[in-house]
Order: C-alpha cells, then structure tokens, then sequence
C-alpha cells in the first residue's frame, strides 16, 4: 500500500502530465552517505598502500635518502587524494546519472527539480557546496538540519544546484492481468466496500501482525463492527478470519474492474481504467526495469521506439486515472506515477557531452562566461586587492604592526630572508627533488582554497567577501613585510611566475561565489529557484576557469618558482607570458556562453518522439511539495 506519509513533490511532465517524486527520507541519505564514506576511506587506503609499494627503493632506504622516482609517486598520491575527496560524487553522479554506490545500493538518485538527469554542472554545484554542508568539522550538521527543516528534503548543495534526492524503491504491483476467460460482466460488478471502507480494512491487515493478541482481537471486533454488514452471520465470532476473506474478495473485485460500493461516473471509470489498462503497465514495468538497469541502448533501436510509444500511452493513462481518482491516493494510482516518474527520468536528459562539447565548453563557453560576470569578478577583485593595499601602506609606515595580523612562521621566514637575500639564495629551500611534490600540494590546497570562495557565496557573499578580504590583508601585510626589510625583489622572484594566475583564479572564484549570493538577495524577475539554477550553471564555468588557471599556477609555483638561480627580470618575463596568455584565451571565446537545454537522451532524439515535433515540447515545473 502507498505511504501516505511519505515526502512528495509532483512534478508537470513535457506531456502536461503530473507524476509524483518520493523524497528520500533523511534516514537513508545519511545510511547512503555512510556507504560512500567507507568506499572512500577503502580507495584512501588503497592509493596510501600502493604509494607504499611503489616508492619502496632498497637501496635508496639502506643509505637512508629518498629514492629520486618516489617524489613522483609522492606527487601523484596527493593529486588522487585530492580527487577522491572532490572528485568521488562528482563523477559518479554524473556519469551514473545522478547515483554514487551508496545512493544506487539504496535505489536513491539525485535528479534536478524538473525531473531532468542531474549531469555534470549540477552535480558539480551540489558537491561543491559540501564545503559548507559538511560543517561543521565535517559533522555535516548544516546539510543534515537542511534536509530535516526543508520541505523538498534539500540540503544547501540541492538548494544552490536545483537538485533534489528522490527514493525509486520498488513498488508492489497493485495490479494483476485479467483472465482472457472473464466475461465483461464480470469487471463491471460493484464491491461490497466503499472505498474508506476497504482502506480501513488494509490498514488492519497491516497492522495485526504488529499486535499482541488481545489488542489483536479487538481490533478485529472493532473492525468487524465497522464492516458488519459485508460479514455473514455465520461468520460473527471469527472476526479475524472473516475479515481476511473479505479482504481477499475485495482485492480481487477490484482486480476484475470493480467499482467500490457507492461509485459513480468517474469513480467507476478508474476501476475500469485499471481492468482494461494494467496488462499493459505489467510489460512496461518490466521494460522499465531493463532499461534502469543497462541504459536505453541495451534496448535497441526499436526497443527504444516501442519504449518511448509506451511511455506516452502510460501518461495518457495517468491523466485519465487520475481524472477518475478525484483526488484519492490509490496504490495503482502510486504504481503508474512510479512507472512514468522512472521513464520520464530516463527519457529527459541532457546530451552526453562529446569530446568537442568538452572542446567547446573549455575555448569558448568558459572565457565568454568570465567576460560576461566581469561586475562580479571586479568586486571580488576590489575586496582582494583593496585590503591588500591598505594592509601593504600599514606595514609598510609601521612595521611593528605586522606582528599583529601576520602569522609568526611568516615573520620567522621573513627574518630567514634577510639571511638568504644576503647569499643570494632563493626565497625558500630549494630542494629540486621534492618539487613535483611541492607542485601537487600547491594545486590541491589553492584549489580548496576557491572552492571556499565559491561555496561560501551561499551565505548571501558574506563568507566570500570576507575570505577574500583575508587573503587580501594576508597577501598585502606580507609584501609589506618584506619591502619593510628591503628583501621585497626576493619574495617578488617567487611569486612572479605563478601570481598572475593565481591571483586571478581567486578573484574568477570570489566572483562565482557572488553570483550565488546574488540568486540568494539579488534575484531579479526570476523566482529564488530559477535565479540559482541560471547563476549556479554561470558559476560552474567560473569555477572551470579558476580550477584551470590554478592547475597552470600550481605547476609553475612548485616547479619554476623556487629556483633561485633565475633572476628576477627572467621570472617577471615568465609572469608576462602568463598574463599575455591569460589575455588570449579569455579574449578567444566568442559569444555568449552556450546553456545546455534536457532534452531526450540521444538514442530517442536520433529516432524522434514523433515527426516534426519538438524534442522538448514545454519546459517541467514543480507544482506543489506536500
């Protein structure tokens, strides 16, 4: 029988028909977040061990020295940790079309509030934002009160993204196909229940198994009583049996066709809707269940056709159903929504990207985005770069004040500089042999670093604009510092070659974290939810740039920085190639950004849903969550 108490949201399909979404519970989601922690904490494991193995050398551990392959090694580790960490439910959700393990073990899956396939932006946002979820110290108490308090069960990933955690358990078939040996006459009788009746009569077929024996017994006297009339008289006394062949009879009424006692008109109809229909919903079930399991292909050509002809017969089935239910939950009622709900998500998706939408995406879509948001990026860059002036003059006037906002194993390198500046050595250790190292940390933290600018966009850019006006305080107290004691040609032989890009990825993130604040307070014509979903998507290419840059930057930090060799004038001239080539590729993508339209995966676009008709005939929304 349905769960009436059950968390839903309905959703209105291209066809114009409403099908309803179960919301995963917050029990299971947390259970399935248990799953994928320990599948993670395996592959962590995994990589640490293997990293063990490989960089074992005899004979570089008898003279005590590391061997020169394992900083490799070293290096690699780092980025797969780092990966795992960021990369585990990205990937699978997108590729998985919105289930990592521990959802798929749970038959959850993360679909977008339209009932679309999550895809890769999506699921990007969403996980992002574990940043602040997981909060605090990785409790993950921010999302799990997020999901309790909200009535779509919607964590601040799901919120941002647009996203929504839906439950595909299997449910029993209410239905059976009837003999080709019943007469016509058969499926138009009419129960001895109204429908009430026969409810209540469930419900304590449900529940007596649940109850001791005397509470059990007179449950079914009362119950009994309720439905005397239906029960011979040769049956009082026997509640219980009596009620469970009655039960029996009433399903099986209503399997043939059978109106409930007292239905009229379109009450009457639904029962024969399900007599004359259910045979049909059966195969499709089973259809459905194939294609969940191996993806549409696995059906081939024709099989794709018969599908999608299906599909649509079965929404013309529940439009008609639910005409008839007048508004009465009913599990063949639940059953067909279910069957629709899970082919409407297989059906409406976006597009699997092709290596020249990836091409696309990179050379054209990302830099015409960062163009477009420059309002954003600007004020990001003016909360960065504006502290950092201020902080620079400070130190600069009054160099006692560094000690107040400067950490102490700065101001300890900063007297070690003076040192090193004497001997013409570089700004910090350059051992040449930990520097891919050195280069996989730098990526691996700088790019955690923007991705706190990005998701801290969701408390309205307060957590944003205060991360970058520290960094900014960080940044200018530090050349302040060093200018203070006349080395500042040391720290600037460090920072030239990777700053440019550097510098610019955290300001390209600060400025996707204001895109999310302004969906928050700065919505416009557009609802909150429409406003995250457009700015969410403007933000993920921003964050395609920041990432990018940040790859570029952390390279030349850990490989070309530290050499203290290169003069000076050689590093600015590596800083200028950077900026000219920053110029270049975000001057080179024309146009205004390309947004993805959910539309029917390739196999039934290739076919068409019907001649000359429109693959997408009007854009789902939500109607109500109740």
């Amino acid at each position: 029988m349905t769960d009436h108490l059950s968390q839903t949201v309905d959703i209105e399909t291209p066809e114009l028909v409403v099908v309803s979404y179960t919301i995963a519970g917050l029990g299971s989601r947390v259970y399935a977040a248990i799953i994928d922690l320990v599948i993670c904490a395996a592959m962590y494991l995994a990589v640490i061990f293997g990293m063990v193995i490989l960089t074992r050398d005899e004979r570089a551990a008898a003279q005590n020295v590391p061997a020169p392959s394992s900083n490799w090694v070293l290096a690699v580790m780092f980025l797969m940790l780092f990966a795992i960490l960021w990369g585990y439910y990205l990937l699978f959700e997108g590729l998985r079309d919105g289930q990592t393990p521990g959802k798929q073990l749970l038959r959850l899956r993360a679909v977008r509030d339209g009932g679309y396939s999550v895809g890769f932006s999506a699921s990007a946002v969403r996980n992002l934002m574990r940043m602040i979820d997981s909060q605090p110290l990785f409790s993950y108490l921010i999302g799990i009160a997020s999901v309790a308090f909200t009535k779509s069960g919607k964590r601040l990933g799901d919120i941002v993204a647009g996203t929504i955690v839906v439950r595909e358990a299997l449910v029993r078939q209410p239905v059976s196909a009837p003999s080709p040996s019943r007469s016509n006459a058969e499926t138009t009788v009419t129960a001895q229940l109204t429908e009430e009746e026969f409810t209540l009569l469930q419900r304590w077929s449900e529940r007596r198994s649940s109850l001791e024996p005397e509470k059990r017994r007179q449950l079914a006297s009362q119950v009994a009583a309720r439905l005397q009339r239906a029960i011979p008289d040769a049956e009082r006394g026997s509640e219980s049996a009596a009620l469970m062949r009655l039960l029996t009879s009433e399903r099986t009424a209503r399997e043939r066709g059978a109106a409930a006692r007292g239905a009229t008109g379109a009450s009457r109809e639904r029962y024969a809707i399900v007599t004359t229909r259910s045979p049909r919903w059966i195969a499709f079930a089973a259809r459905l269940a194939e294609a969940q399991r191996r993806g549409l292909k696995a059906l081939g050509e024709s099989g794709v056709r018969d599908f999608v002809s299906e599909y649509r017969a079965l929404s013309v089935d529940l439009a008609r159903l639910q005409t008839a239910a007048r508004g009465q939950a009913g599990e063949e009622l639940f059953y067909l929504g279910r069957l629709v709900a899970g082919a409407h998500n297989l059906l409406y998706r976006e597009r699997k990207s092709r290596w020249s939408d990836v091409l696309r995406f990179i050379s054209i879509d990302v830099p015409a985005e960062v163009r477009r948001s420059v309002v954003p990026i600007g004020i990001a860059a003016a909360f960065m770069f504006g502290p950092a002036a201020i902080a620079y003059t400070a130190v600069v006037r009054n160099p006692p004040v560094a000690a107040v906002f400067i950490p102490t194993a700065m101001l300890d390198r900063a007297e070690d500089g003076v040192q090193r500046a004497k001997r013409e050595e570089g700004y910090i250790p350059d051992p040449q042999m930990l520097r891919p190292v050195m280069a996989s940390r730098i990526i691996s933290n700088n790019v955690q670093v923007t991705i706190a600018a990005f998701a801290f966009g969701v408390t309205a850019g307060l957590g944003t604009l205060l991360l970058l006006l520290l960094n900014g305080v960080s940044f200018g107290g530090v050349l302040g510092l060093y200018q203070s004691k006349g080395i500042l040609s040391l720290l600037l032989a460090f920072v030239a070659p990777h700053g440019v890009l550097e510098l610019s990825a955290i300001c390209i993130a600060g400025g996707a974290g204001l895109l999310i604040a302004a969906a928050m307070v700065l919505p416009g014509n557009r609802t909150r939810r429409a406003a995250f979903a457009d700015n969410s998507r403007r933000a993920m290419r921003l964050m395609s740039a920041s990432t990018l840059f940040l790859i570029v930057a952390g390279s030349l930090e850990g490989l070309v920085s530290p050499i203290p060799y290169w003069p000076l004038s050689l590093k600015l001239i590596v800083s200028a190639m950077t900026a000219m080539a920053m110029y270049v590729y975000l001057r080179g993508g024309a146009g205004a950004p390309s947004t993805p339209t959910p539309q029917p995966v390739d196999d039934v676009d290739a076919l068409s849903l019907d001649a000359g008709e429109p693959a997408v005939q009007s854009k789902p929304r939500d109607l109500i969550s109740r």
